[in-house]
């Protein structure tokens, strides 16, 4: 079964199973060692990169995150 299929059956769940289900993913992830966290980081890291380099995602200065977060706060 491809995560296609497992994502498409999860949401039909209910959303107390999906709740469930939702708490063991993420309580799973907590078990994972430093290597493997390291690696699900270049991970992510290189699918950033390849959605910029698309056109897909911009960058967004440091700064400006900044002051949107800021915004948000008050």
């Amino acid at each position: 079964m491809d995560a296609e299929t497992i994502r498409r059956e999860a949401l039909s769940l209910s959303v107390e199973k999906r709740a469930e289900l939702a708490e063991q993913l993420l309580s799973s992830l907590d078990a994972l060692s430093e290597a493997e966290v390291e690696q699900l980081w270049f991970q992510e890291a290189s699918r950033r990169a390849e959605e910029i380099d698309r056109g897909v995602a911009k960058r967004v200065p440091s700064e400006e995150v900044s002051r949107q977060a800021r915004a948000l706060l008050k």
